[in-house]
């Protein structure tokens, strides 16, 4: 196990420990449960520790992600899972409440918007919303609205390898229209913010578990909560030296949770003293 110190804020033993869970690399690779996972899921379920999953991938409904994790012997609610789609169209709602826009992406960003009271217009819409799509036309980059991403991923792995993601589209949008997007996705604060307040904790009391240093790590840091990095999935240990942040604690993969006391002892009931110990794994 390898482990790093890290600051934590003050954690109010009185409060409930809460889990924001990516995927893709924390829970499986591909189409290929990560060993130990699905007993981690299982545990969080059995002590009633709330936790959320979210993905940057704007193109699936939460019924949808649902069903995938239920295809691999996870069985989750929808209430589990929290989009880049979802956070956009209730950003957008606050926003601009029953506005107009026009949409670069496929299924679970229409739906997400339509939830919200957003319409859909093929002309003067009040937003282009830019999330992960398979077609895209020259005649898209000439709406003239305000430019909003689901999130700035380069690149989406695929069963057949890897394919442009939604920040290679919004960076060709902002290149050609001369416009900066307004990113809604991980790292922002503003997903990261959104799935905290619908986890039901406090930031000091909220562990972000992930894979990747520039998106889940990095959401974390930024947001004040404490961070899990887990090796296996896109980052590797020597790759920390490129980053002027750190998580709390490095592990191999979630399997290495299931038997902490920030799970069977039920993190709500856990002091300061007791989780700082364990994140960094004296």
């Amino acid at each position: 196990m390898h482990t790093l110190e890290h600051s934590l804020g003050t954690v109010d033993p009185a409060k409930k420990v809460g889990f924001l869970i990516d995927m893709d690399g924390v829970i499986y690779r591909g189409h290929t449960l990560i060993p130990g996972a699905d007993r981690f899921v299982k545990l969080l379920l059995a002590s009633e520790i709330p936790f959320l999953f979210l993905t940057n991938n704007s193109q699936r409904t939460r019924r949808d992600v649902q069903m995938r994790l239920r295809r691999m012997g996870i069985a989750v609610g929808e209430n589990h899972i929290f989009t880049c789609a979802m956070a956009t169209a209730r950003f957008l709602a606050q926003q601009k409440p029953q506005g107009t826009a026009y949409v670069i992406g496929e299924g679970g960003l229409l739906h997400a918007l339509h939830e919200n009271g957003y319409a859909i217009v093929d002309h003067d819409p009040d937003y282009v919303v830019v999330g992960e799509g398979r077609t895209f036309t020259m005649e898209m980059i000439e709406k003239g609205a305000k430019l909003v991403a689901t999130n700035l991923d380069p690149n989406c792995p695929t069963q057949s390898g890897i394919r442009p993601g939604c920040g290679a589209t919004v960076a060709m949008l902002e290149t050609a229209t001369g416009k900066k997007a307004f990113s809604v996705g991980k790292p922002s604060p503003v997903m990261m913010r959104a799935a905290r307040a619908q986890l039901g904790v406090e930031p000091a009391q909220t562990i972000m578990i992930g894979d990747t240093m520039e998106t889940d790590i990095l959401g974390g840091v930024q947001m004040g909560y404490q961070s899990i990095l887990v090796l296996s999935g896109g980052t590797q240990l020597k790759d920390l030296k490129n980053f002027a942040f750190r998580p709390d604690r490095i592990i191999e993969s979630v399997a290495e949770l299931c038997d902490s006391d920030l799970i069977t002892n039920r993190g709500a009931e856990l002091s300061q003293g007791e989780v700082n110990s364990l994140l960094v794994g004296a």
